[in-house]
């Protein structure tokens, strides 16, 4: 599994996981949060590998979709930047540097 694709969708799982079903967030969790193996989340729900397999690959393609709608992860990655970037540009200054650390609180950053 490449890790890119890895990252990807724990972010993902992390911003829309309340809009899958108990089923999907378990699979989407154990396979790549948990990196258990197609085979071991088959055995743990007694179900088939391919039941498994189809379940993960719909619910990758739901939170692509999600994303593509709602922009929710592509936005705090954009945010991040910006915060990251101002909180460098003006260290100097503690009221705004206070305000940035505010924001940048909101998203969960630390």
């Amino acid at each position: 599994m490449e890790i890119e694709k890895t990252n990807r969708m724990n972010a993902l799982f992390e911003f829309y996981a309340a809009l899958l079903t108990d089923k999907q967030m378990n699979y989407i969790e154990l396979y790549y949060a948990d990196d258990y193996s197609l085979a071991e989340i088959a055995e743990e729900f007694q179900v088939s590998r391919q039941a498994v397999y189809d379940n993960i690959k719909r619910t990758e393609k739901l939170l692509e979709d999600y994303e593509m709608k709602l922009h929710m992860y592509s936005d705090y990655v954009v945010r991040s930047q910006i915060l990251d970037e101002l909180l460098e540009a003006y260290s100097d200054d503690e009221a705004l540097k206070e305000k940035l650390l505010i924001l940048s609180s909101i998203d969960n950053r630390d």
